[in-house]
């Protein structure tokens, strides 16, 4: 919640006030820590969000990007999710970067993202004892699927074909439609060849996840704080917002 809001409710609860600058300041006082991984990582996913900075009053609202990764640390007998673990950074890629390599990373340390330029420039710095699997998000990948219209059955049997890994044989189904839908989708097929895995093998074995719906739930949680109604950032603040952000939903403390 805003300052506002955090200023009201402890008024509320406690009757002593603390207005929301003090919050803010109390706030930009505090060394956040990363949290650590407790068990080897065997995989994590990398995603990011936008956050609206403040301009000068007249000038269009100017949005900027920060990334963010979750480490996947799963339960062998259940397969759910264990606490999370999770870093964002602000235009400081190697925040993210540092703090992934830092982890007890297994020897073969699967990294899943939506294909996205950014957040692959940052999987790339990951550095596994022997090898880094890399995964195209197959849920993003059927969305771009699905955009290049034209006929069902089409669609459906190139799915199959990805859905095995089988990146040329959905890429000939293409080879007589003129949409430049298609093309664009090809080009994209070619451009993730060796992200895209046999993804029915990979689920029927539980290998590793094949989709990044866990640091999508992240970002929706740190975009929870940074999108209130309203909100404007100043650039320097928020690195900040985002660590404290990030300590509250990794568990590492209970204030709003």
């Amino acid at each position: 919640m805003s300052y506002q809001r955090a200023a009201e409710d402890v008024k509320y609860l406690t009757g002593v006030e603390v207005s929301k600058s003090v919050q803010q300041r109390l706030v930009h006082r505090q060394n956040f820590e990363l949290p650590e991984a407790q068990s080897t990582v065997k995989e994590l996913s990398v995603d990011g969000g936008n956050i609206r900075i403040r301009t000068p009053i007249g000038q269009p609202c100017d949005w900027k990007g920060y990334k963010a990764a979750r480490l996947h640390n799963f339960q062998a007998i259940s397969r759910r999710l264990d606490a999370p673990r999770i870093a964002a950074s602000f235009q400081e890629n190697s925040l993210v970067i540092n703090w992934v390599n830092n982890q007890p990373l297994a020897p073969i340390l699967t990294c899943i993202g939506d294909g996205h330029d950014g957040r692959r420039n940052i999987i790339r710095e990951f550095i596994p004892v022997t090898e880094r699997r890399e995964i195209l998000d197959w849920f993003h990948l059927i969305e771009n699927l699905y955009k290049v219209g034209g006929s069902t059955q089409r669609l459906n049997q190139a799915k199959t074909c990805l859905w095995q890994g089988k990146v040329d044989k959905a890429i000939a189904l293409f080879a007589d439609c003129k949409l430049k839908q298609a093309e664009n989708f090809c080009i994209y097929l070619e451009k993730h060849r060796h992200r895209i895995v046999n993804y029915q093998y990979y689920q029927a074995e539980q290998i590793c996840s094949i989709g990044s719906g866990a640091i999508e739930s992240t970002v929706k949680q740190i975009d929870r704080r940074t999108k209130i109604s309203g909100a404007q950032w100043k650039v320097d603040n928020v690195p900040q917002v985002l660590a404290h952000r990030c300590a509250y939903l990794n568990g590492l403390i209970f204030a709003r």
